[in-house]
């Protein structure tokens, strides 16, 4: 057998050393990403809880000021409509509070905000009878939704 000379053996051993540091130092790399990574995805998923609940307690407020007597009809079912869709709730509870789904769609020709304000008086009182005659069809079915959504969490 020949002998392997000293020097290829010292680079080899050299190479191998050198391999192994990279292959720590990528390894740290590596465990250090997924550690920040699973801390971020969970601050994440904290901040959406945090967005749901505020989410669901504007609905509960909304539903509850609508059984007082404190905001419209038209204004509550176009707002708790927005709401639950940002929630992305499940068709069964699109077809459970239907009547706000309802309302807002036959209403939601109507403008709002400075659109309303630019209106002449003749036409926003046009648009408000529009509006009673949706609220007095729908009114029953969602006062009765009103009700069922106190004490929901979406």
């Amino acid at each position: 057998m020949t002998e392997v000379p000293v020097w290829i053996v010292l680079i080899a051993a050299l190479i191998i050393v050198a391999l192994s540091a990279v292959a720590t130092y990528y390894s740290l790399a590596l465990h250090k990403a997924q550690k920040r990574q699973k801390r971020q995805l969970a601050e994440l998923e904290t901040a959406a809880e945090e967005q749901r609940e505020r989410v669901n307690n504007s609905i509960q407020i909304i539903a509850k000021t609508l059984l007082d007597d404190g905001v419209g009809l038209t204004e509550a079912s176009l707002r708790i409509r927005v709401l639950l869709d940002s929630l992305q709730v499940e068709p069964a509870v699109k077809e459970e509070f239907v009547a706000f789904y309802q309302i807002a769609e036959q209403t939601n020709h109507i403008p709002i905000l400075g659109e309303w304000k630019k209106l002449s008086r003749k036409e926003q009182f046009a648009f408000e009878k529009d509006m009673a005659r949706v609220e007095s069809e729908y009114r029953d079915f969602a006062l009765d939704a009103a009700k069922r959504i106190l004490g929901r969490n979406f």
